[in-house]
């Protein structure tokens, strides 16, 4: 910044309360913004100024010389007491960023440990988890399922006795083997689930026991929907295991096309031997002859011991 004075040689160097009233003559000035721009656009304009500073100066009970009172219009004119941004430029914009470093440093810092963080999340909550689950898949089919199928055939073709057993896992085993070779984990799992189902269905004994409790019915009949003058006749009927335990089963409902997991479902009769059945229960409440049919071990299907008409429902 430029002093308001400038000493001349053999002319002595001015005071610094000089200085001060000079700087203080700007700052009146360019408060009083309004009378500074009607004086300016007047003829003589500096004189009218000084003259001006010098009322108001002798107001406050200050006195101030007119060459202090010069400089301090002439230091206005030049804007020497005053700061004038410097126009944009690299120079500048590094010189603030300079300024600036220890603000702007926190704040890539922040931004770096955001993404640190952000990464680091992305790879325990995301990443890792399909690395594990892409592997977890890589070994099934490599290993797991392809021993699983072989295995699960093996033991079918050990345990049938009918050509039918055969021919289902010889199916099954080829899907395995197809959807395997087409890295088809969701092919191939049900390929294995469905050897599991047809060996499990080997192994299975039960005799079909029709049910005879207190409050529960042991036989039903309906009217199909395409002929109500028509009935079809269930008896309801249970999978009794050696050991004396009820089992599950799937069974297909004749009226809806579904197949559900139950323990008792209704086996389409003739109605020669639903009546039968139901006047050998009201005799004594007991069904003397309540085993229609048996599972044996190594088969498919339930051998009966009285004619079925093979139709089920699951609800009644």
């Amino acid at each position: 910044m430029s002093n308001a004075f400038v000493a001349t040689p053999g002319t002595p160097a001015p005071k610094l309360d000089d200085l001060m009233l000079a700087m203080d003559v700007v700052d009146t000035l360019r408060q009083d913004q309004r009378l500074v721009e009607r004086e300016l656009s007047a003829p003589s304009s500096d004189e009218v100024l000084i003259k001006r500073l010098r009322e108001i100066y002798r107001s406050q009970g200050i006195d101030v010389s007119d060459r202090v009172l010069e400089e301090g219009v002439k230091a206005l004119n030049e804007k020497r007491f005053s700061y004038e941004s410097p126009a944009p430029s690299l120079a500048r914009s590094l010189a603030l960023a300079w300024i600036e470093r220890a603000r702007i440093g926190k704040i890539i810092l922040g931004v770096f440990i955001s993404i640190f963080f952000v990464c680091l999340a992305y790879n325990f909550f995301v990443a890792r988890p399909q690395r594990i689950a892409a592997s977890q898949v890589a070994a099934e089919l490599s290993e797991v399922l392809p021993k699983a199928l072989a295995a699960d055939y093996a033991d079918v073709l050990r345990e049938t006795k009918v050509e039918g057993a055969r021919e289902h896992a010889a199916q099954h085993l080829a899907d395995g083997k197809a959807a395997l070779a087409r890295s088809n984990a969701v092919t191939a799992r049900k390929a294995v689930a469905d050897m599991r189902a047809l060996l499990d269905d080997l192994r299975a004994e039960f005799k079909l026991r029709i049910v005879n409790r207190p409050g529960e019915a042991s036989g039903v009949w309906r009217e199909p929907m395409i002929n109500l003058q028509a009935r079809n006749y269930y008896l309801i009927v249970e999978a009794i295991a050696p050991d004396g335990k009820v089992l599950t089963r799937p069974i297909l409902n004749e009226e809806t096309g579904i197949t559900t997991n139950v323990d008792k479902w209704g086996l389409r009769v003739g109605s020669d031997l639903f009546e039968k059945v139901i006047e050998d229960k009201r005799e004594n409440g007991l069904i003397d002859h309540n085993i229609v049919g048996q599972k044996k071990r190594g088969y498919l299907d339930v051998d009966y011991d009285v004619p079925v008409l093979g139709g089920t429902i699951t609800k009644w």
